[in-house]
């Protein structure tokens, strides 16, 4: 695959007049632009980490009760993924966007590796259906919750094996040098580009600039949109995977600062945005973690019994297989959960859409809404942190519900800046309350 580290080396010759210094942030889009094969080799470690930190543990023995994180890899992996790995990768992309996509995931790059020497057929409309990336979210995480993907490395190694092959066999199959996976299919792309929105760190592009820009040296600038962002239109930070490819382009691509949630307050937002927020984030990655100390679990359980055991990769517990009845008391809570949160969450929002008349619809709502359900996920996952043998000095779950707070705040902020009414940001405000009371429940249970 062409490497584009001197793709715009013929645009900074031609001219003798002394150019203006670009600011700092800039001169770091640009430095990425001109370093990719440094970017490459990144990518190609983090491949190199990951396939034998997730396919190695289930072949090693169980970890007994004395093994720690330092002394058994089950164990040390677990501790990576579940409480470094996700919650870092959501941290990033609140901080600098779509970062991780751009430079480190592994699927992303094998994908891309696997585009430049596959069959390069059209990309089929069946695959550029917007929902892909919810429906696969969904199907990933309840399944994952099915098989305890947190605590078997099996579940773990099924899972993201599954994933892996996925995006290498669509990259084969289609595109040339591109992310179809990554554009269209990947279960957290949804997310991952819901969170960009919050992040104070973007490609700004100046039309104008562009359509400037002399066609003689514009054609001796090239770059390769792996993710296949329209960048002479692009208004969001949510598909841009910060790669740096495009940065300086036809003098019109600058990384730059802006206000963090900047973006939210001018995105209109959209039917599938909403889903992921509503039903994704705050419904079904509250219900993720909520549903092992709902205090009608063990009841519910008794109820069931079903005392057949499962395989493994149906229903599985941190044990070994489930029976059929907890398997099933276990779906019915989550769904309980998730529906619950859901609905709690998104009635208020409509309401206050109605007390302003319309002019702020609950597709915009819904993305106010992202600081807390970006917290929500980072607790949880802090919390297998925690679980995992990290200690602290400091009861964490005073951090937590500081954090929490603060980000309910800023989702205050963001609505009071869209409804511009007491009455319609009071009611409103009203949809943070379940999930806020369901985080203190499952912190201080």
């Amino acid at each position: 695959m062409h490497e584009p580290r001197h793709q715009f080396a013929g645009a900074h010759r031609v001219s003798a007049v002394p150019v203006r210094r670009p600011p700092a942030m800039e001169r770091c889009g640009l430095w990425l632009r001109d370093h990719q094969r440094l970017v490459a080799g990144l990518q190609w470690t983090m491949v190199v980490l990951y396939l034998p930190l997730m396919f190695f543990p289930p072949l090693l023995p169980a970890p007994g009760r004395e093994d720690g994180i330092l002394t058994s890899l089950t164990l040390f992996a677990r501790f990576l993924f579940w409480g470094l790995w996700l919650p870092g990768v959501i941290v990033s992309v609140l901080l600098f966007g779509r970062l991780w996509c751009g430079l480190l995931c592994p699927e992303g790059k094998l994908s891309a590796a696997a585009s430049t020497r596959g069959r390069g057929h059209a990309i089929p409309r069946w695959i550029k259906w917007p929902g892909w990336p919810f429906a696969l979210f969904v199907l990933v995480t309840v399944y994952g919750q099915m098989i305890s993907v947190y605590d078997d490395p099996r579940a773990s190694a099924l899972i993201f094996g599954a994933s892996t092959a996925a995006a290498v066999l669509v990259g084969w199959l289609y595109g040339k040098e591109k992310r179809v996976w990554c554009r269209f299919l990947c279960p957290i792309g949804g997310v991952l580009a819901a969170l960009s929105k919050l992040a104070p760190m973007h490609y700004r592009v100046d039309a104008r600039a562009w359509d400037a820009c002399d066609l003689a040296r514009a054609r001796s600038m090239r770059f390769n949109c792996e993710p296949m962002v329209p960048v002479r239109t692009m208004e969001s930070a949510s598909p841009c995977h910060m790669c740096g490819r495009c940065a300086g382009f036809r003098n019109a691509v600058r990384l730059e600062l802006r206000v963090p949630g900047e973006e939210v307050l001018r995105a209109h937002g959209s039917g599938a945005e909403s889903l992921v927020v509503l039903a994704g984030l705050l419904g079904l990655g509250s219900a993720v973690f909520w549903w092992p100390v709902a205090p009608w679990l063990p009841a519910l359980r008794g109820l069931l019994a079903w005392e057949e055991r499962a395989p493994w990769m149906l229903f599985n517990t941190a044990e070994g297989a489930a029976t059929l009845g907890a398997g099933v008391a276990m779906l019915l809570t989550l769904l309980a959960i998730w529906v619950t949160v859901m609905l709690a969450v998104a009635l208020p929002l409509v309401l206050a859409r109605r007390l302003s008349g319309g002019r702020v619809s609950v597709h915009r709502l819904s993305l106010a809404l992202l600081p807390l359900a970006a917290c929500g996920l980072v607790t949880g996952f802090a919390e297998r942190l925690s679980a995992a043998g990290a200690g602290s000095a400091v009861d964490p779950r005073l951090v937590w519900s500081g954090l929490l707070l603060l980000s309910a705040l800023w989702s205050l902020r963001l609505m009071w800046h869209m409804l511009r009414g007491r009455v319609s940001t009071g009611i409103a405000c009203t949809a943070m309350l379940v999930p806020l009371a369901g985080w203190a429940y499952a912190l201080w249970s």
